[in-house]
Order: C-alpha cells, then structure tokens, then sequence
C-alpha cells in the first residue's frame, strides 16, 4: 500500500510506503522526477516529492520543501515527539542500494547532493495534508517502466527534431552560398559588357572624326 497526498497549491504530489517493506519498492521503482525525503538519523518513512520534468531541487517552492519536511518528521516514532528536528533530501536517482543494508536502508551515489534542512513542528500542516491522503495499491514497477519509455520517446522525437533543424540550416546555408556565388558571376558580367561598348563607342567616334577631317 502507498499513501498518496497533495500539496497545498494543489500542484504537487507526495507519496511514502505504509512500512519498510513497501520502503523497498518505492526505492527500487522510483522515477526520475522523484525527491527522496528522510529524517537524518532517525527512523522515519521515506516520504518522496513528485517533481515535474525539468525541475530541479532548486526548483521545489518553499512551501512545498516545508510540506514535505513536515510530513516526513511527523511520519517518524521518535521526530515526531520534537519540536525540530533535521530533514535529508536528494534526488531519487542518488539513492544508492547495495546488497548488505536492511530493509529501508540507502545510501548515496554522490553524497554532496544531498541536502539538509531543520523542520520544526507544525500540525496545521499535517492536518491539511491528511486531508487529501489517499490510498491506492499501485504497480510501481509498470508506471516506472511507463515513465522510462515515455522518457526515452521524447528524446527520440527530440533529436529528430534537431537533426531536421540541422538540415534545414544546412540548405539554407548551401543556398546563400549559391546566391552570393551567383551575384558574383553576374557582376563580372555586367564589367565585361561596359567595358565592351565603350570600346565600341570609342572606335564609332574615331571612325566619324576620320570622315569629317
């Protein structure tokens, strides 16, 4: 089972496993939008931020950084009986699983991107985010899978889109160049025949002034 909830801005959508177990599926069928959130060195749920393609975490709205904070700390047996407490976040491809950590346990690719934050409690929060909770029994790994693949087709029409933007540029390269090539011919041309008539017309003159004389 996986909880679901909404932002307050209505913008927003979290989601955490109802236990360690679930823990592990969201961990492993995670996508690529996600931001993974967790009480630092306390047991909590982990309670993850679905962001939309192209955002980054400096792009999470201050409120909705503070929700999920908020949720994750009221979402742990021992932070929730704080007053504040630190909050670690980072993307959901950071996460790091190997073969030897527990049920729950991560670690991190790049541990310089993981961020920290303190929360402090906030109960109007939760209360308003229990509100929109919803429970569903989702196939985390077909939706993956179904992300990955919607992923993999926009690059592919991307880069269609490029290559044809290339080309295009290309031709019109091409002909500007024709053009320019062109214009010079033309005006080599047009040099040649001036400078025939006026040849012409000089020698008429000469032969008049002969005739005259």
């Amino acid at each position: 089972m996986v909880y679901y909830f909404q932002s307050r801005c209505a913008k927003y959508m979290f989601y955490m496993g109802k236990d360690k177990y679930e823990n592990e599926d969201l961990i492993a069928y995670g996508q690529p939008e996600d931001v993974w959130f967790h009480v630092d060195d306390l047991s909590s749920a982990h309670v993850y931020l679905r962001m939309r393609p192209g955002e980054t975490l400096d792009d999470i709205p201050p409120d909705v950084l503070l929700e999920c904070c908020t949720l994750v700390k009221a979402n742990s047996i021992v932070g929730c009986k704080r007053k504040s407490v630190y909050v670690v976040y980072t993307r959901w491809k950071n996460l790091k699983k190997t073969s030897d950590m527990v049920d729950g346990q991560v670690g991190f690719h790049r541990p310089k991107n993981v961020r920290r934050v303190e929360v402090e409690k906030n109960n109007s929060i939760v209360n308003a985010l229990n509100k929109t909770k919803v429970e569903k029994y989702p196939n985390l790994r077909e939706e993956q899978q179904m992300r990955l693949d919607e992923i993999r087709r926009e690059a592919k029409e991307k880069r269609r889109k490029e290559e044809k933007q290339k080309r295009l540029e290309e031709l019109q390269r091409k002909k500007e160049l024709e053009e320019r090539s062109y214009d010079r011919i033309m005006a080599s041309d047009n040099m040649t025949s001036n400078q025939g008539r006026a040849t012409a017309d000089e020698t008429a003159a000469e032969e008049y002034e002969d005739d005259f004389f």
